[in-house]
């Protein structure tokens, strides 16, 4: 059994496809980039600071020792961090910006037991030409909102993958090949 640092519906179903035994924080972190971060540095440091503060969560309420995992997820095109827009005008902004375009998603892993574990999972996404009236359609689903880069691969913003090269389940949050090698490392699988 392990501790899940995150609230994210994606990161639960991808543990139970591996059946991996799992209770639920979700502390709160400051996710504010830090001046002159490199994307990859970032992405690295939230799940470090996701797993951290899982523990801590852990501690504070007096729950049975297990590692805990910390998930990020980011969005990256021409090295700016597209983060999860808020509201239909971000997404837009998002979506236009990705359109005829390859983007680069990263999901950084931390594993925090016994052991400590890190992992990086790196997937290169091209997406067509969008259409506004497909941007404007898609906006008015609500999908976008609140997810890095402005889409979710999982749901309608597949029609708008033309190639993926990567983890498809690290585009969606949680690379479970890199997940399956911490777990081993720490002899949970």
């Amino acid at each position: 059994m392990i501790y899940l640092a995150s609230a994210s519906e994606r990161r639960q179903e991808l543990l139970k496809q591996i059946a991996m035994a799992f209770v639920t924080l979700a502390p709160a972190i400051d996710e504010t980039p830090q001046a002159g971060e490199a994307p990859l540095a970032y992405v690295q440091r939230m799940a470090h600071e996701k797993a951290a503060a899982g523990v801590r969560e852990r501690d504070r309420r007096g729950l049975a020792s297990a590692p805990v995992l910390g998930a990020d997820t980011i969005v990256v095109h021409e090295d700016v961090i597209l983060h999860k827009p808020a509201d239909a005008p971000a997404a837009r902004a998002a979506l236009r910006r990705l359109s005829g375009a390859e983007h680069t998603v990263y999901t950084a892993l931390c594993l925090l037991g016994p052991g400590h574990h890190e992992a990086v999972a790196r997937s290169d996404v091209t997406f067509k030409t969008l259409r506004e009236s497909e941007i404007e359609a898609y906006c008015a689903t609500g999908e976008p909102i609140g997810k890095a880069g402005g889409y979710a691969i999982q749901g309608r913003a597949a029609l708008f993958v033309t190639r993926l090269v990567g983890s498809y389940s690290g585009v969606v949050g949680l690379p479970l090949y890199e997940c399956g090698q911490l777990l081993a490392a720490e002899g949970l699988l």
